[in-house]
C-alpha cells in the first residue's frame, strides 16, 4: 500500500452540519460519509486538501427538485444558486476554520495542519496526517480582501476563487452535461486583485470550478503553476466541470498540476451520478490526464464527503483497492507512487518554496 496525499475533501462541512457529533465524525468514525481518523490510518491516507465550504440558503423555487433523479437522467444543468456576501458567508467559514483547528487538537497528535512541504514531510515520517487549509470559493473574502490575511494567519494556504455559483471574484461553471466549460464570464476586477495577492502570499490557487474564460484569465496573470486539485478530462466525460485539452496544455506549459476527481458524474462517459460503475472509465481518465500532462503532473483529489464515489473505492478506506487498480493496469509501481504522493509534494514545493 503507498501512502496518499489527496487534493480535496469536505469533511469539514460534515462537522459543520452535526457539531454535536463531531467526536464520532472524526475521532472514532459514525459509520457515514468518507472520511475519519481511523479509516484514514487504514486507508494509508497521509494528507491533503480540507476544504471551507459555504453552502447555499435553500431556494424556495427549488422545493420538489430532485437533483440527484436530474443527475441520473442526462442531459442536464442544475441552476446556480446565488452569490452569497462576505458577510453572510464569513461566520460560517470561521466556524469551519475553527472545526478543523479543534481536529488537530482532538487528534492527540496524530493531525496535523500544515504550511510547508518540510511539515509534511515532517509528519510523513512520524506517521501523523497533514491537513492544508483550503477555501473551495472565496465568499468570505471582501473586496478589500482583508479576510485573506487573517484566513493567511490561521493556516489557509490554497483558494479557489470559485465554487459553482458566482463570487465578487469571478464564476464558476454549473453542474451540466454535456457541456464545455465555456459558460460564463472571467475574472472581476477584485478577482485579479485576488490572484495577485495569493501570489504574493504564496497561497495556492484552485481552478476546478472556473469557468474556461476564468481559467484563462488566472493563467494569463498567475505567476504560479495553474492547479485543479479535484477535475477530470473533458474528453473522456463531457461534464463542464472537466478540463479540455486546451486546458490541459496550459496547466501543463505551467508545471502545474490536475488531481483525479473521484465523483462519478465527473468519471463516468455517461454523466450518471450512480456509484455503480467499475474501473474502466476511471483508468480512462488517468490515462488521458498521464498522456496530456505528463506522469509528474497527475495526481489524486478525490472529493471524498462532497461527492457520490465508485462503489470500488467507497470511502478512504477503499485507496488501496484503487492502487491495485492501476497496478493492474501495467502502472509501474514508481508511476503509482508520483500519483499517490510524490507529484503533490513536488508540486507544493513548486508553489509554496522551500
Amino acid at each position: 500500500m503507498f501512502p496518499t496525499f489527496d487534493g480535496h475533501n469536505d469533511i469539514l462541512l460534515r462537522l459543520f452540519n452535526a457539531p454535536q457529533n463531531r467526536d464520532a465524525i472524526w475521532l472514532t468514525g459514525e459509520g457515514k460519509g468518507h472520511l475519519d481518523l481511523p479509516r484514514m490510518v487504514q486507508g494509508g491516507f497521509v494528507g491533503g486538501f480540507f476544504a471551507i465550504y459555504i453552502p447555499s440558503p435553500p431556494q424556495e423555487d427549488e422545493d420538489g427538485i430532485d437533483y440527484h433523479q436530474l443527475m441520473e437522467n442526462p442531459p442536464y444543468r442544475l441552476p446556480l444558486p446565488a452569490l452569497i456576501t462576505a458577510e453572510g458567508a464569513l461566520p460560517t467559514a470561521w466556524a469551519m476554520a475553527n472545526h478543523m483547528l479543534w481536529m488537530e487538537r482532538a487528534s492527540q497528535g496524530r493531525f496535523k495542519i500544515v504550511r510547508s512541504v518540510a511539515d509534511i514531510r515532517a509528519n510523513m515520517a512520524a506517521g501523523v496526517i497533514s491537513g492544508i487549509l483550503h477555501m473551495e470559493g472565496a465568499e468570505a473574502i471582501g473586496p478589500d480582501l482583508d479576510a485573506l490575511y487573517g484566513f493567511h494567519a490561521m493556516g489557509l494556504r490554497s483558494l479557489g476563487p470559485v465554487w459553482s455559483r458566482p463570487t465578487i471574484f469571478g464564476h464558476g461553471v454549473p453542474f451540466a452535461y454535456p457541456s464545455s466549460p465555456d459558460t460564463g464570464g472571467g475574472l472581476t476586477e477584485a478577482g485579479k486583485r485576488l490572484v495577485v495577492a495569493c501570489n504574493e502570499l504564496k497561497i495556492m490557487l484552485d481552478l476546478s470550478h472556473m469557468t474556461e474564460k476564468g481559467f484563462d484569465d488566472v493563467a494569463a496573470l498567475s505567476t504560479a503553476p495553474l492547479v485543479a486539485t479535484h477535475s477530470n478530462a473533458h474528453a473522456i466525460t463531457q461534464s463542464s466541470r472537466n478540463l479540455t485539452d486546451r486546458q490541459l496544455a496550459v496547466v501543463k506549459a505551467s508545471n502545474g498540476m490536475v488531481g483525479l476527481n473521484f465523483a462519478t458524474s465527473f468519471l463516468r462517459r455517461d454523466g450518471k451520478q450512480s456509484a455503480d460503475m467499475g474501473w474502466e472509465d476511471v483508468l480512462s481518465h488517468l490515462d488521458h490526464l498521464i498522456t496530456h500532462l505528463g506522469e509528474d503532473n497527475v495526481g489524486l483529489g478525490s472529493d471524498f464527503d462532497g461527492a457520490t464515489i465508485p462503489q470500488g473505492i467507497g470511502d478512504v478506506a477503499g485507496l488501496p483497492a484503487l492502487q491495485q487498480a492501476m497496478l493492474d493496469h501495467q502502472y509501474g509501481e514508481a508511476l503509482v507512487r508520483k500519483l499517490c504522493y510524490d507529484n503533490w509534494l513536488a508540486l507544493l514545493g513548486r508553489t509554496w518554496g522551500g
